[in-house]
């Protein structure tokens, strides 16, 4: 069960000021882990389709990998979200992390053994680490306020930008570093993967005291005990906060999965450089964390429904660019690829501070466990899907697909949200 002790809890209940104390300091603590975070995450986004094009002979499972760490993220994000709630933030966090280390350095030694069984299985474990980078944003919010929770994930998220860009641009570098131990080059981003995660999840194991999910907990539970004819805080309208935010999230996800997965794929034959791909993919993944700070902030002044039509719209936008782009054309591949991180972001920051409005804190790391499992299942049927559809039509195909289906979050939010917000918010105050 939950570890800190009474002593180190206690001294938090009744002070406010101790509380803002911890609130920043987590927040620090997480930007930290996710700059090592961030790193690992790029390996299988930028090489893992090139990895199984050249493994398998073949481009019509190159969305393989992408299926397989996501759906391996789907399964360690609900023991993630359990772990945390059972120990806290701290232990689930570091477990996550290290264990995608663990998947990276399998990932190694199959292209060292030749062994697509090997590269299967470890590319599922791999999936912890982008599971866990993922699930880190949650933590910054243990402690904030309702108009702090859109900022607090968005630091988190902005964090990662640092890791996440540099580590597509270490393509070249990893790859000629890999070659001179004897490993193939496509394995160089893994073996930066492995490093990254490892020390993410030491520095949330070692620094992430006391635990902000913790402290959240037993302040929720004394503020009960004060109150005990307090009205129940679940009800109806939180049940649809949360079905609202998972769905945005999850076609948010599955669209960008599908782009993003075949897009060096579509390059290669274009006759682009491994340098020039892993480019677009560092400023696509840029797209996807660096606006982080300011979608926050607007998340939480003008409100979760806005943003996510915005993320639609931006998707749209993206999914046309695309299909329109010249294949030979990195500005136009650049272009699409920005516009597709930006609407991600858009819809998973205002998606997650829906869940967190809408859970209390004694079921909230189970809850966005569960959520972010739907997010995985997602990526992965985005990332198997889109390999089949590039292989039976075209890249382009798959791009406006991608973008047309990212209009379903407009009615979606006007149907599950409609003009609710000022109530979630309302009941969001006394959580």
């Amino acid at each position: 069960m939950i570890s800190e002790t009474n002593d180190s809890v206690q001294g938090y209940i009744d002070n406010p000021e101790k509380q803002k104390q911890l609130y920043k300091r987590t927040l620090i603590i997480i930007v930290i882990s996710q700059m090592f975070g961030g790193a690992g995450l790029a390996a299988g986004i930028t090489v893992g389709a090139l990895l199984a094009e050249q493994m398998l002979g073949t481009n019509a499972f190159a969305g393989v990998p992408a299926a397989l760490f996501t759906l391996g993220s789907a399964g360690a994000a609900l023991a993630v979200g359990r772990l945390s709630n059972r120990f806290g933030r701290r232990m689930g966090l570091a477990t996550g992390f290290i264990v995608g280390g663990l998947g990276a350095i399998g990932v190694v030694l199959a292209t060292v053994l030749n062994s697509v069984f090997l590269l299967f299985v470890s590319l599922l474990v791999y999936g912890a680490g982008t599971a866990t980078n993922l699930q880190a944003r949650y933590a910054g919010t243990d402690l904030a306020t309702n108009k702090q929770r859109g900022t607090a994930v968005s630091i988190a998220m902005v964090s990662t930008t640092l890791g996440a860009v540099a580590g597509p641009n270490l393509v070249d570098v990893m790859g000629n570093l890999a070659e001179t131990i004897g490993v193939p080059a496509l394995a160089g981003p893994f073996i930066l993967s492995a490093a990254a995660f490892i020390l993410a999840g030491l520095v949330l194991f070692i620094f992430l005291r006391p635990d902000p999910f913790i402290i959240a907990l037993k302040i929720n539970a004394n503020k009960k005990n004060a109150e005990p004819d307090a009205i129940p805080e679940k009800n109806q309208m939180n049940k649809k906060g949360i079905k609202a935010g998972a769905i945005i999230m999850v076609l948010s996800q599955i669209v960008m999965i599908a782009i993003m997965t075949m897009t060096p794929i579509h390059m290669g034959h274009h006759g682009h450089s491994l340098g020039a791909i892993g480019l677009v993919i560092g400023f696509h993944i840029g797209a996807m964390y660096f606006p982080s700070l300011v979608t926050g902030i607007l998340v939480d002044k003008i409100g979760r429904p806005a943003m996510a039509i915005a993320s639609g719209v931006i998707l749209l936008a993206s999914g046309v660019v695309a299909a329109i782009a010249p294949g030979d054309s990195l500005f136009f591949m650049i272009l699409a690829l920005v516009l597709l991180g930006i609407g991600w972001n858009f819809g998973l920051i205002s998606g997650t501070a829906l869940i967190v409005d809408s859970t209390e804190p004694s079921t909230r790391a189970k809850t966005q466990g569960t959520v972010d499992v739907f997010i995985a299942l997602a990526g992965s049927s985005g990332g198997a899907m889109s390999g089949m559809v590039v292989a039976g039509s075209s890249y382009e195909m798959l791009s406006l697909a991608g973008g047309i289906l990212s209009l379903v979050l407009i009615p979606v939010v006007i149907w599950f949200i409609g003009g609710s917000k000022g109530k979630i918010n309302k009941e969001a105050r006394n959580v």
